[in-house]
């Protein structure tokens, strides 16, 4: 790379002896300036770019978010596909770096496309601030403030993005200087750089600025393809959400999440400011927001596309649906020393909660929901149930037994197959549930010590019965209250969520009921159940951000990602990956759980 970039210079300077009237433009490789010359083609540019944004998380599967779930528990596949079974194992494996690794395209292309996002959306603020901009003659003063809100609000979200994942990143500046030494800043200063962003994106759309006059909001249709018309209260919702789920989602460990809850007292941690995450989410979405796929012109959903043919794709693995079984399998289950898991077969679970089939027995939960009855153009996300008991002949007993379950998520199945209108993955599919936004107002509140203030929050979710249409909406489990999960009746087991305790690999862990918990960890514990459920594959990697921050990974998990070793290399910085694995060890390691985990012990 050092030798591309010293023959560019050579080649620049050499045309620059050979005199200056020879310069050509040359119309089939434009440079910025003439991109973003006119007010129409810098608000066309940016009008793209969410939907690039989009892209980068969910335009195909070659991402990031196949390894992190089954790092975290969401998925369980022994197929080579997207490094799933490379990075499966336990003790897990390290995030490999190196040159030639098997994952090298998947751990790279959020970093690159974000950093795409990054660069347009300042170049085009570049040219909005610049003091020759073509001012309200060519364009109108609210609509350069909403190009300038809209702008900010992608560069937000590319840097928020990237500091989820990434341990350090670039971020892009009016200088252009993104192979310049020295210019990767660590996680935390890139997600400041991303709050900073969507502030100002919230300030350039203030009422004063750009809500009236011509141009102003709503914006454009094509900008954010959703359901949800972005009125300018609307768009400012969305940002106060994702801000919500990035500040939240940020942190690498309980210690920085601020959920070490003894019982007893509540540290807020370093990462985290928990009142910010509750103001956020407390003002953000009205309710559900949807985006509006196309499965071919995007944008897309791949890792839910999955559905369309289960295979070997994804099993639901015990460690954290088994939370919610009220027979004795899951406890058996966690007793058992790992390799011996699920050596007599995949694992079967009955639960009260009603986002799985119900039925005491496989085949009447079979019965309960037969994917056959999602298979309806128009039906959206409604499926009976989130989750099958699949046919016994799609079994597939192939790689690790530990992961092996009966159980597939169909919550979108019907979007998969058959979308609003007969086309398969063309149409509206959820991209932020409003259950997030209540969750994650409802841990602030649980680890600022209003626990009375989390009850409602949690429960929204946890009681919703079947609607009208005899569908799940939520668990249509008991209420929780101040003092946490109830206690099932005497010589029952209808306990949701059972929690693992000190549960080694050796097999030597317990189950008990949440109830048994101190007040503010047993509704830790309800608030974790509700969050997995109504999150599992809606959003990128949902389960890897929570499961990291409450310390709920097995050991030796690596946390995040190095910079890609291309963009160490054309830095010259040295190439290093994150984690360790080889020995159940992280002592001295970067990036890896060290020992075992906080909260269950695995």
């Amino acid at each position: 790379m050092k030798q591309r970039l010293i023959s560019l210079v050579a080649l620049v300077a050499s045309l620059g002896a050979a005199g200056c009237d020879l310069a050509v433009t040359n119309p089939n490789n434009p440079e910025t300036e003439r991109v973003l010359a006119l007010p129409v083609d810098l608000e066309s540019l940016l009008g793209a770019y969410w939907k690039r944004h989009n892209d980068g998380l969910y335009r195909n599967l070659g991402n990031v978010w196949g390894i992190a779930n089954v790092q975290s528990f969401e998925n369980y596949s022994s197929l080579a596909n997207n490094a799933q079974n490379a990075r499966a194992g336990i003790p897990r494996p390290p995030n490999d770096n190196s040159f030639g690794n098997v994952a090298q395209g998947e751990q790279s292309r959020v970093y690159y496309v974000m950093a795409e996002v990054d660069r347009v959306a300042t170049n085009a603020l570049s040219k909005l601030n610049a003091p020759d901009w073509p001012g309200f003659g060519t364009t109108t003063k609210e609509r350069d403030w909403r190009a300038k809100s809209f702008a900010e609000y992608l560069r937000g979200m590319a840097r928020g993005y990237t500091a989820l994942f990434y341990d350090s990143a670039a971020v892009s500046d009016v200088s252009l200087c993104e192979l310049c030494p020295g210019t990767l800043i660590g996680h935390r200063t890139v997600m400041d750089s991303a709050f900073a962003s969507l502030q100002r994106a919230l300030d350039y759309a203030d009422s004063s600025n750009a809500a009236g006059g011509t141009g102003g909001f709503p914006l454009p249709a094509t900008w954010v393809l959703s359901t949800t018309t972005m009125t300018l209260a609307n768009y400012q919702a969305m940002i106060r959400s994702y801000r919500a789920r990035l500040r939240a989602n940020l942190a690498r460990t309980p210690a920085e999440r601020a959920n070490n809850i003894d019982g007893t007292t509540t540290t807020v941690g370093t990462a985290t400011d928990w009142a910010l995450v509750v103001a956020d989410a407390a003002t953000g979405n009205a309710g559900d927001f949807s985006i509006v796929t196309n499965s071919t012109t995007g944008p897309f959903k791949s890792w839910v596309d999955q559905y369309r043919s289960f295979d070997n794709w994804h099993q639901m693995m015990p460690f954290i649906i088994g939370m919610g079984d009220t027979t004795s399998n899951y406890s058996s289950y966690i007793a058992t020393p790992l390799a011996a898991r699920g050596t007599s077969g995949p694992f079967f679970m009955a639960t009260p909660d009603l986002r799985f089939p119900q039925g005491a027995t496989r085949a009447a939960q079979q019965t309960d929901l037969a994917v056959a009855a999602c298979d309806i153009a128009g039906i959206n996300f409604k499926c009976k149930r989130y989750f099958r008991n699949r046919p016994t002949s799609s079994d597939n007993l192939t790689g690790l037994t530990w992961g092996h379950s009966q159980y597939d998520n169909v919550r979108f199945y019907a979007w998969a197959r058959k979308g609003d209108a007969g086309n398969g993955r063309t149409g509206a599919i959820l991209e932020f549930p409003k259950s997030e936004l209540r969750l994650l107002e409802a841990e602030g509140q649980i680890v600022l010590g209003n626990l009375a203030a989390a009850v409602p929050l949690i429960n929204a979710s946890r009681t919703a019965p079947l609607d009208a249409n005899g569908k799940a909406s939520g668990g249509g489990l008991s209420a929780v209250t101040v003092l946490g999960v109830p206690a099932p009746a005497p010589g029952s087991n209808n306990c949701v969520p059972r929690v693992p305790q000190n549960a080694s690999h050796a097999g030597t862990g317990t189950v008990v009921c949440a109830s048994t918990l101190a007040p503010a960890a047993s509704l830790m514990e309800a608030l974790k159940w509700e969050k997995r459920l109504e999150t599992h594959f809606v959003h990128f990697a949902a389960w890897f951000l929570d499961s990291r921050g409450w310390g709920d990974m097995t050991a030796t998990t690596p946390l995040q990602w190095a910079p890609p070793y291309q963009d160490l290399m054309a830095r010259e910085k040295p190439v290093y990956g994150m984690g360790s694995g080889t020995s159940g060890s992280c002592a001295g390691v970067t990036g890896c759980v060290a020992g075992t985990s906080a909260s269950y012990g695995w």
